[in-house]
């Protein structure tokens, strides 16, 4: 056995100053270093340092809460823009009827506005109308109109839209009147180059086409020009456009050109149209009624030998 007289054992833990006297030494370092730095700003460099090296660990323990934050923003933005498409689509459902409507009557009113501006510029009365539907024969190019015999329309009338003549009325009902459209292939109207004064017969040669006949092939016409009515038939007033040429075909073989024309006014569109009345034809200068010749007086009570 070991002798232990005049030795005493090592301590287990090694043992400091006590906890109270620890506490005392850093409360006053505390304060001494407070007030050195309140006064010279002796601390500035170091938190300066220090805010620096722990700057990156503050942005890395910050992403989580940022990323947090973005994902929460964006699907909030993302239901509050869903939710203000679905009511701007639902007002835009609402007033769709309005807004094609409106459309409608602003076509509608220009049209009316060129129809009644055409009837200002020409000397006949006329009746605005309006197309109901194309006829029920598929070989012939008419159409029906609101406005009949109890309107005062005649067979014979033209009919005319804000671009130049659509037809002619050829029959009539109470309510209703038929127009026989310029492509028909019945339908002849007498015409003259706007350009060159050109008198000529201009025929309808089927859907959305005219055919301008009888001119020789040397005749002072090409693509391009517009006619006009030539008011020769008595039916039609004169200047009115019908049609443009936009094809001439020369061949030296025929007597005769062949020219291509479209026409002018929406032969083939539904719309308003304008009902003009007969045409006033002016008595001519030199047709006076003859006076009867009296037997003057002496004539009257002379006798024959």
């Amino acid at each position: 056995m070991i002798p232990t007289a005049g030795h005493s054992p090592p301590p287990f833990f090694k043992r400091g100053p006590a906890p109270l006297a620890r506490l005392l030494f850093f409360v006053s370092l505390s304060f001494v270093m407070l007030a050195a730095d309140l006064r010279f700003h002796t601390l500035e460099m170091l938190r300066q340092a220090i805010a620096t090296i722990i700057w990156p660990i503050q942005r890395v323990a910050y992403v989580p809460v940022d990323a947090g934050m973005d994902l929460s923003e964006y699907f909030s933005t993302l239901y509050s823009l869903k939710t203000e498409n679905d009511q701007l689509r639902r007002r835009e459902l609402a007033t769709a009827n309005q807004l094609l409507r409106q459309g409608h009557l602003e076509e509608e009113n220009r049209r009316l506005r060129a129809l009644l501006d055409m009837r200002e510029r020409q000397p006949a009365e006329g009746r605005v109308a309006e197309i109901l539907y194309a006829a029920r024969d598929p070989f012939t190019r008419r159409v029906i109109v609101d406005k009949g015999s109890s309107a005062g329309v005649e067979p014979g009338q033209p009919v005319i839209d804000e671009l130049g003549v659509l037809g002619q009325i050829t029959r009539t009902y109470p309510l209703t009147s038929e127009v026989t459209l310029l492509t028909d292939k019945d339908q002849a109207i007498p015409v003259q180059v706007q350009r060159s004064g050109l008198r000529a017969v201009l025929a309808g040669a089927g859907i959305g086409a005219l055919e301008l006949r009888f001119l020789a092939a040397n005749a002072d016409i090409q693509p391009g020009d517009i006619l006009v009515t030539s008011g020769l038939d008595g039916v039609y007033l004169p200047g009115l456009p019908v049609a443009r040429i936009v094809n001439i075909d020369r061949d030296n073989s025929f007597s005769f050109a062949r020219i291509d024309c479209e026409p002018l006014a929406g032969v083939e569109r539904h719309g308003q149209v304008l009902i003009l009345g007969r045409r006033l034809t002016p008595p001519l200068p030199d047709e006076r009624p003859l006076e009867p010749v009296t037997p003057a007086r002496g004539a009257r009570n002379r006798k024959a030998p």
